[in-house]
């Protein structure tokens, strides 16, 4: 299977996206989804079946236009130059300069003077024909592939006011010298052919020509985030050679491998590895984390993140579409072209809309002339229900909230995997925090080498120190760290093996060592030579030491709670949520950590292997819950969570398995993402209702025949300005405020 992102040209509304959709999902091994918003169709296909030329000729076919993306980059922003809206906004000018006179002539009878309907119609003639001429053309497609969308209506109703009165003027009274007419808010019911409705058709035009172009700008704007994030990586970079000379090349041209140089003040080029220098590097671009980060040689740098301090040296580790920008990138442009299932719903509504909404209009048309009213007010009546029904509203409500939310979210560390995500945050009710690396710092200390009467402390610290030194666990390198620090170099191990949820163990000297805890449930041996009960008070974790079948001693680590968890739980709990601590450690050890923060309820000495059970229980128990995790063996309960979040300083597996990520590693961004996503249903909903109000309420009205069309006109058009500037709240989000 290969994905493909096309940007599409042309589209008019979310039925012309609902259109593209159907004809792409017709072809086989193909899966997509078309956004009216970002204006672009995430395609799933499948190669043996489909290219890619396929998908594009499929969209021509439909009428509209789409390209292959370029070799470049899929994720270039646009041109500064590349101004989408500037023959918009031309067309919007000479029309409104050609409407308004037509407009104030019609509805002041004092400015009429002879033959003042004459210069109407060789004014208004260009705003309906050209101005009008992009919504003329998409109904003329449509109309070929047999379908109806709002330029169907919007074309319909200006050509049928414009149609009626070029026939007033040369076929009834309406051209006669003297003819005078009032501006009416309500249609007039003696209306008929001495009247014309120029300024219906001029200015509805123009009116829906304005909300188009503030839409378009609008939805500039909601992009920006994610514009703002791309361009956030260096243009060029100084490479170091082999003999030590710089030469700046584009950033394009690096390569991994390649050793990069970083000056004060300048962004680094790519993800890499410090080489050389120590600095403060800034990540809060990508991390929203404002305090910068002490780095040392060894440790990874993110590409974009600013050099404060002194020179570095990097050697390149990933470049291109590999790194962690261009990643986080793609997770906002995915988020940002699925669809939640109330956009779905919108699609459903909107695809039976327009036909609906024709014969709504026709049979207005035909119930007022079966009346006996004038054939003028039946006339006005149809077009004022054909030009108040146009769904703009109703397909823009989700994608541009969507739109402005995730990519708000990315400015701040806030990573929204899918749209379906909005829908599970407003459920939860409980939340499982996994203690090592969540909750807690993550970085154990060695605090005490407790050694059994006949061993020494350095032949203990020694050999568990060589085992430890061969595993990843936080335990284990604390360890590994300590006995390294205070006796130099380590010996080999050998036969090293990890027993998942337990310890290590492997061969130093010729002896096998065991290091770790008794397995959950385990009792101590009755002749245990330590307390180790008495150990572990304060949080502290115990680690037995093992060789030759006895006990030789015990090691003493302790991790304690990052400065921000205690906070990020009581904003959790201000949100409705019922904090649980999680973890493989021994309950005294999770509930000295559990206090400390505010935790009341503690699941603890639980295997990785049993942690999605545990989740699986509480749901059983008629909880929603979101889980927060960070290592791999977190990644089957963030998998098994109603809602999966994962801390972005740990594992790519867990990254995978979650459907929000916290890039700055702060609990604190697990509230603001659930608030954020919650803020950005709730702005959905909004949008949804007045769009469904605006059309529900007014449609009766214009079919009763008091709304004018000009009115219904500037309606429309304020409807989907409205719901885009609703949208664009969300840009205001900022982290740790209050409110849901």
């Amino acid at each position: 299977m290969s994905r493909l992102e096309l940007p599409i040209t042309g589209m008019t509304c979310a039925a012309c996206a609902n259109r593209i959709e159907r004809k792409l999902n017709k072809l086989d091994g193909v899966s997509a989804s078309v956004n009216y918003a970002t204006e672009r169709a995430a395609v799933t296909y499948e190669d043996a079946t489909v290219g890619p030329e396929d998908l594009v000729a499929t969209i021509r076919a439909a009428g509209y236009d789409a390209a292959l993306p370029t070799s470049s980059s899929e994720q270039d922003p646009p041109a500064e130059t590349d101004d989408p809206t500037r023959a918009l906004r031309t067309r919007l000018v000479v029309s409104a300069a050609l409407a308004l006179p037509v407009l104030v002539l019609s509805m002041v009878p004092a400015l009429q003077f002879d033959d003042w309907q004459w210069l109407a119609w060789n004014l208004a003639t260009p705003v309906v024909l050209w101005g009008g001429w992009p919504f003329h053309r998409a109904a003329w497609l449509n109309l070929r592939q047999a379908t109806a969308t709002m330029d169907t209506l919007v074309s319909v109703g200006t050509l049928a006011a414009w149609t009626w009165s070029v026939v007033a003027l040369y076929a009834g009274d309406a051209g006669v010298t003297g003819m005078t007419m009032g501006f009416d808010l309500v249609p007039d019911r003696s209306a008929s052919l001495d009247h014309v409705y120029f300024e219906v058709a001029a200015v509805v035009v123009t009116f829906l020509l304005a909300g188009r172009f503030f839409e378009a700008r609008a939805k500039r704007r909601a992009g920006s985030a994610l514009a703002a994030l791309l361009e956030l990586g260096a243009k060029d970079v100084a490479v170091l050679g082999d003999d030590g000379v710089e030469h700046r090349v584009p950033v394009a041209e690096l390569r991994v491998g390649q050793r990069f140089v970083v000056r004060p003040g300048e962004r680094v080029a790519t993800d890499g590895e410090l080489e050389e220098g120590t600095s403060a590097v800034d990540e809060s671009l990508l991390t929203g984390e404002s305090v910068p980060v002490e780095k040392h040689p060894g440790d990874a740098l993110v590409g974009a993140s600013v050099n404060v301090g002194g020179r570095l040296v990097v050697r390149a580790t990933r470049v291109g579409a590999d790194t962690a920008l261009a990643q986080i990138a793609r997770l906002v442009t995915d988020a940002q072209s699925g669809k939640a299932p109330v956009q779905r719903l919108a699609d459903r509504i909107s695809g039976v809309f327009v036909p609906v909404v024709l014969l709504v209009a026709t049979a207005t048309l035909g119930f007022w002339l079966g009346a006996g009213e004038s054939a003028a007010f039946a006339f006005t009546a149809a077009v004022a229900v054909l030009i108040i029904a146009c769904p703009c509203a109703l397909g823009l409500a989700t994608p541009t909230a969507l739109l402005v939310g995730t990519g708000r979210g990315a400015q701040l560390g806030l990573l929204i995997k899918g749209p379906e995500v909005l829908e599970s945050t407003r459920r939860v009710d409980t939340i499982v925090l996994d203690k090592t690396g969540t909750v807690t710092t993550g970085r154990m200390a060695l605090l005490d080498v407790v050694p059994v009467p006949g061993t020494s402390r350095e032949e203990l610290l020694r050999r568990a120190g060589a085992v430890e030194d061969a595993s990843e666990h936080p335990i284990a390198r604390a360890i590994a760290a300590a006995a390294r620090a205070e006796l130099g170099t380590l010996p080999a191990v050998q036969e090293f093996a990890n027993r998942e949820g337990v310890g290590v163990v492997g061969r130093v000297d010729g002896v096998r060592v065991e290091v770790g805890r008794l397995a959950p449930g385990t009792a101590p041996p009755a002749d245990e030579p330590l307390h180790l009960a008495a150990l572990q008070h304060g949080g502290r974790t115990v680690v037995r030491v093992v060789w030759d079948g006895a006990l030789r001693g015990a090691l003493v680590v302790a991790d304690t709670p990052k400065d921000t968890s205690a906070e990020a739980v009581r904003r959790l709990r201000a949100l409705g949520l019922r904090p649980v601590l999680l973890t493989g450690d021994n309950r005294p050890t999770a509930e000295a950590v559990a206090a400390a923060v505010g935790i009341d309820e503690v699941v603890a000495e639980v295997l990785p292997a049993d942690k999605a059970a545990v989740i699986r229980r509480l749901q059983g128990e008629g909880r929603v819950v979101a889980m927060v995790g960070d290592g791999v063996n977190d990644a089957p309960a963030l998998a098994q969570a109603d809602l999966g979040l994962a801390i972005g300083t740990g594992t790519d597996v867990a990254i995978e398995a979650s459907d929000l990520t916290l890039v700055s590693g702060d609990l604190r961004g697990a509230a603001d993402a659930i608030r954020l996503s919650r803020r950005t249903l709730g702005t959905i909903r909004t949008n949804l209702f007045w769009a469904f109000a605006y059309n529900v309420a007014l449609i009766p009205v214009a079919a009763a025949g008091f709304l004018n069309p000009v009115l219904a006109g500037a309606a429309m058009a304020a409807s989907s300005v409205l719901v885009v500037s609703n949208s664009l709240r969300l840009r205001r989000f900022e982290s740790g405020a209050p409110g849901r």
